[in-house]
C-alpha cells in the first residue's frame, strides 16, 4: 500500500540539514562533503531511515549516505529522524543515476528489503540485476562489497544467481538472520517482520577485481 504524502513534505525536504539538494555537483568530491577520508557506505532505498540513521549513530568513523527515490518516503524519514549527524547524508535519487553522482567513492552498498519485482519480465529492475551491478562497478572505490536483507526468498535466490554470475563471492549467506549471531541493525520493515515471525534472508558478497 502506497503511503499518503505528508502535508508538510515540501517543507521537511527543503529545510533538512543533512539532505544534499544537488548531489550531482559532488561527484568525485564526497570526501569534501564529509570533510574527512573515512569510507563511505551507501544504502539504496533507505525507506524511513531507521537502518542508515542508526548505523551512522553507532559507527562514527564511517560516512553513510542513504538514497531514496520517492520524495514522500524521504520526507517521512526526515520527520522521524530530524537531528543532523556529521557522518550522514541523504539524497533524493533513482539508483539508475548513481554513477552520475559517485565515481569510485563507495566502499559498501546495502540493499535492504528492495522491491522484489517478482515477474520474469521485471527481472532487470531488481537492484541485483546485471544492469545495476554494472552501475555499482562505477561507484565502488576498491573492492566491491554488497550486503542484502530481504524477506522475499525469490528475490534472494535470484540475487545469489546474479551476483555469482557477475563474479561475486559470498562471505555469508543466512536464511534466518535474526536468529543468527550476525551483527544486525534493524530496518523499519524488519521490526515489523520480526513481530510477525517472518524470517529474514541475508547475504554479504564481495568482488575484488
Amino acid at each position: 500500500m502506497r503511503l499518503r504524502n505528508l502535508k508538510d513534505k515540501d517543507t521537511l525536504v527543503a529545510t533538512c540539514d543533512y539532505l544534499i539538494k544537488d548531489a550531482y555537483k559532488n561527484k568525485e568530491n564526497w570526501a569534501k562533503v564529509f570533510n574527512n577520508d573515512n569510507p563511505i557506505y551507501l544504502e539504496i532505498g533507505m525507506g524511513k531511515g531507521d537502518f542508515i540513521y542508526n548505523m551512522a549513530e553507532k559507527y562514527s568513523n564511517i560516512n553513510f549516505i542513504g538514497i531514496e527515490k520517492y520524495t514522500g518516503v524521504l520526507a517521512r524519514a526526515i520527520k522521524k529522524h530530524p537531528k543532523m549527524l556529521d557522518n550522514l547524508r541523504i539524497i533524493n535519487l533513482d539508483a539508475l543515476d548513481l554513477n552520475k553522482v559517485f565515481s569510485k567513492e563507495i566502499s559498501k552498498i546495502y540493499l535492504n528489503f528492495s522491491d522484489p519485482w517478482p515477474k520474469k519480465r521485471q527481472a532487470k529492475r531488481r537492484l541485483t540485476s546485471e544492469i545495476f551491478l554494472k552501475i555499482y562497478d562505477e561507484v565502488f572505490k576498491n573492492e566491491k562489497v554488497i550486503e542484502m536483507k530481504t524477506d522475499n526468498i525469490g528475490l534472494f535466490a535470484s540475487s545469489i544467481v546474479s551476483l555469482s554470475n557477475y563474479g561475486y563471492k559470498f562471505e555469508e549467506v543466512n536464511l534466518d538472520l535474526n536468529n543468527s549471531d550476525i551483527p544486525n541493525i534493524l530496518t523499519e520493515y524488519e521490526t515489523k517482520f520480526n513481530n510477525l515471525g517472518i524470517k529474514i534472508n541475508y547475504l554479504k558478497a564481495q568482488k575484488n577485481d
